[in-house]
């Protein structure tokens, strides 16, 4: 009888330590004293990659010059996808799977791997022989918006939208509910794909204040970040039913031979 109580009394404390020894690597940033932060001390420009839709207009002092230069459909309905732009609606550009957009008179222009300061430039530049001398033409590219994918041990896996240029991978795991205790904070998966179309995966560790120093920290376009679960979770996810029955049955057991051994001794 001492034998049946003794082993329940390990096996419980077995759970205990399991469950303790599991949860010491929730904290994030632990070695943050020791970071240099002055290296993340830059703002973050997003890169036009293929697929992306950016809405551009061309301004002049004179509104009858630009009008060449702007993709113009009259009297549309916009859908919450074009601006209006003086007598008609500017509509978006598709990014090719080459990082070219066709740009009314300019033709084919390669955009990807530009910020937006960057192609405002190339498109000014490419229309100034077009126009006189006095004119400075102000050009404006717009990203619009694009969707990341969280998925694995977070509260509410899911694809969001993302309505600015950027985000950091914190701040779309807050979007997701943050990791649940069971996520593997030091070994977060990046699923990325490059300018030529392969897949990257990149390993990022949240317990490391390095991270905000990693070239992974702003996300980019239709990103994927999967948090796998740690060794308790996949433990508790193999064991099937009939095994959790053993177990009740196993206790209600050991419970019944004392009380039992309590009445007779």
């Amino acid at each position: 009888m001492k034998c049946l109580n003794s082993l329940f009394i390990v096996l419980a404390a077995a759970m205990i330590i399991s469950s303790c020894g599991s949860t010491k690597n929730v904290a994030y940033f632990k070695n943050s004293d020791s970071v240099d932060f002055s290296k993340s001390q830059y703002l973050y420009d997003a890169k036009i990659m293929p697929k992306d839709q950016l809405t551009i207009t061309v301004n002049t002092t004179d509104p009858d010059v630009s009008i060449p230069f702007n993709l113009l459909l009259q009297n549309a309905y916009t859908q919450g996808k074009t601006v209006s732009s003086g007598g008609g609606t500017v509509m978006p550009y598709l990014v090719d799977n080459e990082g070219y957009i066709k740009f009314p008179v300019l033709g084919s222009l390669k955009v990807m791997g530009l910020t937006k300061r960057q192609c405002e430039k190339l498109i000014e530049d490419k229309i100034r022989p077009y126009l006189s001398e006095s004119e400075n033409p102000v050009v404006t590219v717009q990203m619009s918006s694009y969707s990341i994918s969280v998925l694995g041990e977070v509260a509410r896996p899911g694809t969001f939208m993302v309505s600015r240029e950027e985000i950091t991978i914190l701040e779309a795991l807050a979007q997701a509910g943050d990791l649940t205790i069971y996520g593997v904070r030091d070994k977060v998966k990046l699923i990325r794909k490059n300018a030529q179309g392969s897949k990257e995966i990149h390993t990022l560790n949240l317990n490391d204040a390095n991270i905000v120093n990693s070239p992974y920290y702003y996300l980019q376009q239709n990103d994927v970040v999967y948090v796998e679960p740690n060794k308790v979770k996949a433990q508790n996810s193999s064991v099937g039913s009939t095994t959790t029955l053993w177990f009740s049955a196993t206790s209600i057991l050991i419970s019944l031979t004392s009380l039992l051994y309590n009445i007779l001794k």
